[in-house]
Parts: structure tokens; C-alpha cells; sequence
């Protein structure tokens, strides 16, 4: 009998534990840089931190995306995509965003997956970028 309690116990504790292991798990932000003057893009890094992909999707997500098509100048600098996670570990819907570097190097442009555009304000475009890329936008 103490050999069942004991199974069980046990038991209980790795399924509890491994749960709480894939919740740390959460989401990742996959970072793509274009080389060359083609429209190539090259993984350069993930963001795994669980700080930092909620502080870059919290800059993203109370960004004021304006409904409007932009003709940008060039190919994107960058790329980037939030596969979200559903509560049961597997990937949902992939959030992908294009990423430009402003002609001033100040600010943020980013065009996502639905065609909208915003400008982002120089602390939260300092902050995306340091995220992302692991460097400081302003050199």
C-alpha cells in the first residue's frame, strides 16, 4: 500500500512538474535580417527570454497601426514572427511583421501581416530593436 502511495505521489509530482516546464516554455520571437539587396531574409536569432517577448509584444500590440498601404523605399531590414502557443503547447496562428529602420535611424517602421503600418515613438523603437537584434538602434 505505501509503495502505491508512493507511485502515485510521485506520479502526481512529474505531471505537475512538466506541466509548469511547458508554461515556462511560452512563446518565441523568430528575428530574420534581409541580406543583400534581394528580398532574401536569414535567421539571425530567437528571443526566448520571457521578459523580453512580452515587452516586445506589449510595444507591438499598443502600437496604433494605421489601416493603410505603405510603398516603402526598399525591402524590409528585418523580419520577425510571434508564434503563439494555445494551452495545450502546440503552435497556433504565426503573427509576421516587417521591420524597417527609419532613413534618420531613430525610429521604427513595421508593416504586419494584415498590410497595417505604424511608426513606432523612439523609446518603444530603442526598446524593439535592443530586443530583437541585441544591439542599440542609435549608433
Amino acid at each position: 500500500m505505501k509503495k502505491l502511495i508512493l507511485f502515485l505521489s510521485l506520479l502526481g509530482f512529474l505531471l505537475v512538474t512538466s506541466g509548469c516546464l511547458n508554461e515556462m516554455v511560452g512563446q518565441k520571437i523568430t528575428v530574420q535580417k534581409r541580406t543583400g539587396e534581394e528580398n532574401v531574409l536569414e535567421d539571425i536569432k530567437e528571443v526566448t527570454k520571457k521578459n523580453q517577448v512580452k515587452k516586445a509584444i506589449d510595444i507591438v500590440g499598443n502600437a496604433d497601426f494605421e489601416n493603410e498601404k505603405v510603398a516603402m523605399a526598399h525591402y524590409a531590414d528585418y523580419q520577425f514572427q510571434f508564434p503563439s502557443k494555445n494551452r495545450y503547447g502546440s503552435e497556433d496562428k504565426i503573427a509576421s511583421y516587417l521591420l524597417w529602420i527609419s532613413p534618420n535611424g531613430e525610429n521604427l517602421e513595421i508593416v504586419n501581416d494584415s498590410d497595417k503600418y505604424v511608426k513606432l515613438t523612439k523609446q518603444d523603437s530603442a526598446d524593439l530593436y535592443e530586443i530583437l537584434i541585441g544591439e542599440e538602434l542609435v549608433k
